[in-house]
């Protein structure tokens, strides 16, 4: 006896059904592809790695063209010179910082206040790293300003560090030490980052620390004048460097960013949902033509049974 054995259109519909989840297997990629994961902060009793980076020290240091040396009554006075592209060029007078500046184009130029007496300028170029080069020309000048004699003492505003660094969108500090002069004191700085200039007040001379949150990577130039109750007035030139890349509304903190991440409108994945809309006519057909074979096979078997009887 042959037995035939016949493929019921009713199993098409599961074959189908299974090619479908098969390929939504194979072309869906890990939702970790998509949503980047967050770097968390690190833990206590947790353990880092930090690199560094080495390098020579500059070989190559400023030269101070301009003042070439003389005698002035007005301060501040410009000086002038040429230097290494992209180095921090940082003034000393009588070895007091007094100002620093980008070299750019390989030039620099600021402005410089003078202590009363004689005054001996020179320049020095840093590098990335902090580290030194050689030292400039020194430039002898002397400054006499009589109007001091009649409306005070005379100010000095100077700093330790001529260059400071802060990730953008976190407060970037600065210590400063105020001399001389009378208070109170009016400070007007303007922190190159195109804001107005910020007022600030202080009653008596010595650290005055600014602050001051920068929304945008990048290198600044910091321009600082301080007038005492006499009018008597002192100025600072410094470079401020803002480090990263935050937008114009301001800091973005891990969490911050983990939550964008996770906020992310879902990548629509192509590939399978065009297989499932072409598989669901297909399916729709067949499931309706298994539901007819059946039923009348149901009722070719009750008819077979009525006969038999």
């Amino acid at each position: 006896m042959v037995h035939t054995t016949r493929f019921s259109a009713q199993w098409v519909l599961p074959i189908f059904i299974g090619m479908s989840l098969l390929a939504l297997f194979v072309f869906v990629r890990p939702t970790a592809a998509l949503t980047p994961i967050p770097t968390p902060d690190p833990k206590p009793g947790s353990f880092g790695l930090e690199a560094t980076k080495t390098q020579p020290p500059p070989t190559q240091g400023a030269t101070i063209t301009t003042p070439g040396g003389g005698s002035f009554s007005n301060s501040p006075i410009t000086v002038s010179g040429i230097c290494p592209t992209g180095l921090l060029v940082e003034l000393y007078n009588n070895n007091v910082m007094v100002g620093a500046v980008m070299c750019e184009g390989g030039s620099f130029s600021l402005q410089v206040s003078l202590f009363a007496g004689t005054n001996e300028i020179s320049a020095l170029v840093y590098d990335d790293l902090g580290q030194p080069g050689p030292r400039s020309n020194v430039v002898t000048v002397t400054y006499t300003d009589t109007s001091f004699s009649a409306f005070g003492e005379q100010i000095t505003l100077t700093s330790s560090y001529g260059r400071r660094a802060a990730p953008a969108g976190d407060a970037l500090t600065w210590p400063l030490q105020l001399s001389g002069g009378t208070g109170p004191y009016a400070f007007s700085i303007d922190w190159g980052d195109g804001g107005k200039p910020e007022l600030k007040s202080q009653a008596l001379a010595g650290v005055v620390d600014i602050a001051h949150i920068y929304k945008n990577a990048g290198i600044y130039q910091i321009n600082i004048t301080v007038t005492d109750v006499n009018g008597v007035s002192a100025f600072l030139q410094l470079v401020a460097v803002s480090s990263g890349q935050v937008d114009g509304s301001g800091d973005t903190s891990a969490d911050d960013a983990g939550a964008q991440a996770i906020s992310k409108p879902p990548e629509i994945l192509w590939v399978p949902t065009a297989i499932g809309l072409g598989l669901l006519l297909p399916s729709y057909w067949l499931g309706r033509r298994s539901q007819i074979i059946s039923i009348r096979n149901k009722m070719l078997k009750e008819r077979d049974n009525y006969e038999k009887k």
